[in-house]
């Protein structure tokens, strides 16, 4: 295999590798907001959070991949993003450290203020997490500021622009409604109910900022010049799925309503990718100091030896993991001999 074709080849698949943690983490990051304000009493939140016990770590290790992928393909590419982004990845471990301790501990008290307590940090560290990867990859797609050198020149608070907000919040409500339709998928009787009428709320915020953020798209990043008037399928997709999720609610066929919901988060993050390429990371100082797949790769001996192993063990974690969802693939109740967490 060429030097060319590896390079490109690592960038679709560390694509891939986020796309697959965007859909998988969403619903988690989703329920997770939603936990405080859906469930009502005791036996309702563990419930809820027993829709995602068995899955939530598994979704995460989607995300270790990518940055461990991204280390070892594009090393330049890890160090720029990783040290320019530090204080946003700081806040998104913390995110991520207090939803997994609250996962583990939140019954091991029976007090209703402890359990109170480790719900909000689910809520919290969802919400944090969710904001933080819409914001951060919304600055990839406009550009952050890099010098000759390949070092980030800016601060957390560049990050914190117009664009980058609306990318983030529009990550948190897609989230929230990829949540909802999870639950309405998991969960039985009154609980089921509740979801769905949620879902029908969170869908028109959802489609609000997912069309401003479209617009805010052609004003802040150079997609126009990349992609064109008419940007093709992909981006149109992410918009027409989230508007067709609002019809399979209505007509309460919660399955194609959780599938459109997550199509809509793959054609996004496919459009992001697309506005990316050739580039990893977009200089805001000047274009031609932006990181590329061909600036920021490892060695072709390196890239060779990763799509070997890649080729042999991907397929075996994707079987085990789809095997997980089929073994928990039941509707959970909320009554208290059938809760584990």
């Amino acid at each position: 295999m060429s030097y060319e074709f590896l390079q490109i080849l690592w960038f679709i698949l560390i694509g891939v590798l986020w796309v697959g943690f965007y859909f998988l983490e969403g619903f988690d990051f989703g329920v997770g907001m939603l936990l405080p304000f859906l469930g009502k009493k005791d036996d309702e939140r563990r419930a809820i959070i027993n829709t995602i016990g068995s899955v939530w770590d598994g979704n995460e290790v989607w995300l270790l991949t990518a940055g461990g992928a991204t280390f070892a393909a594009f090393p330049q590419w890890y160090a720029t993003m990783f040290s320019g982004f530090y204080l946003a990845l700081f806040l998104l471990l913390v995110g991520l450290i207090i939803r997994g301790i609250s996962f583990e501990y939140r019954s091991k008290d029976p007090n209703p203020k402890w359990r109170n307590m480790f719900d909000w940090m689910i809520a919290v560290g969802s919400f944090l997490s969710a904001l933080l990867l819409g914001t951060a990859f919304a600055n990839l797609a406009k550009g952050v500021p890099i010098n000759a050198k390949m070092m980030y020149t800016g601060n957390l608070f560049t990050l914190i622009n117009p664009y980058g907000l609306i990318g983030g919040l529009a990550t948190v409500s897609v989230f929230l409604i990829h949540g909802a339709n999870f639950l309405s998928l998991k969960l039985e009787g009154d609980m089921r109910e509740r979801a769905r009428a949620l879902s029908k709320k969170i869908w028109v915020v959802a489609v609000i900022l997912d069309l401003v953020l479209a617009v805010a798209t052609y004003i802040f990043t150079d997609v126009y010049a990349r992609l064109g008037a008419n940007p093709g399928i992909v981006p149109a997709a992410a918009v027409i799925t989230l508007l067709l999720t609002g019809l399979f609610i209505n007509r309460k066929q919660e399955g194609w309503a959780f599938v459109m919901t997550g199509l809509s988060i793959v054609f996004t993050q496919i459009t992001y990718f697309l506005i990316m390429f050739p580039r990893v990371m977009i200089s805001s100082t000047n274009p031609d100091w932006s990181l590329t797949i061909y600036n920021a790769s490892s060695s072709q001996y390196t890239l060779t030896v990763m799509s070997i192993m890649a080729l042999i063990f991907v397929p075996i974690v994707l079987a085990y993991q789809g095997w997980t969802y089929y073994m928990f693939r039941k509707r959970i109740s909320a009554k208290k001999e059938t809760l584990i967490y």
